[in-house]
């Protein structure tokens, strides 16, 4: 089974059905440009202090092809954690795309190229490169704690993270929940909808 590429055919909405809000994504990290292909793959973590992206530059030659790379960044949005030249080495050595914590540079560029960055915004001031810190340790992005290997999938609904450990059981609910969903005809949802919604509205104490 190619998981990846089955996590990729699903939208962000499907998955957040499935695994609900904790894991997702707050709604400031978001595609900057559009149309943005749908990213997903398996995260590689990345930790950088306030202002400084050293971490990031060393993981565009570290991680695998495929992966992406999820950076917690402290917060800081006056620095940009990368810019068009690092998005151009990523996409050459295969990496999949950035879910950043922070902002970016050279939007332009990036847009030009097609690479798949969500991240806070654009700033045109670069960070420095001080701080080592290791890879692959867990980080928080966006009020969800990602850890290595995770699954991401994002798009312009949004960013969810699959535990890895859970990947299998979160597939097969979410494939469950499409197609029962692609049986359903409108008006079968409609009045499923409508006798919900009158139930729970009863409950309450409503009437018309």
């Amino acid at each position: 089974m190619d998981t990846i590429r089955d996590f990729a055919e699903l939208s962000p909405t499907t998955l957040a059905d499935v695994l609900g809000a904790e894991q997702v994504m707050d709604l400031g990290i978001r595609p900057l440009y559009s149309p943005m292909p749908r990213l997903a793959g398996p995260a590689f973590t990345v930790s950088c202090p306030p202002g400084d992206n050293l971490m990031l530059h060393a993981a565009v030659h570290r991680a695998e092809p495929g992966s992406v790379i999820v950076v917690e960044a402290g917060g800081d949005l006056r620095f940009a954690l990368a810019g068009g030249n690092v998005c151009a080495v990523a996409q050459r050595r295969g990496i999949a795309g950035f879910v950043l914590d922070g902002v970016i540079r050279d939007l332009a560029e990036i847009r030009a190229m097609a690479f798949p960055v969500l991240a806070r915004g654009v700033v045109p001031v670069p960070g420095i490169k001080s701080a080592g810190r290791p890879h692959g340790e867990p980080v928080v992005c966006g009020g969800v704690t990602v850890h290595q290997g995770d699954l991401v999938v994002a798009d312009e609904e949004g960013i969810v993270v699959t535990p890895h450990a859970r990947a299998a059981e979160v597939l097969a609910a979410a494939r469950a929940k499409v197609a029962k969903e692609a049986a359903q005809t409108l008006d079968d949802w409609e009045a499923e909808h409508r006798a919900r919604i009158d139930a729970l509205l009863a409950k309450g104490g409503f009437t018309d």
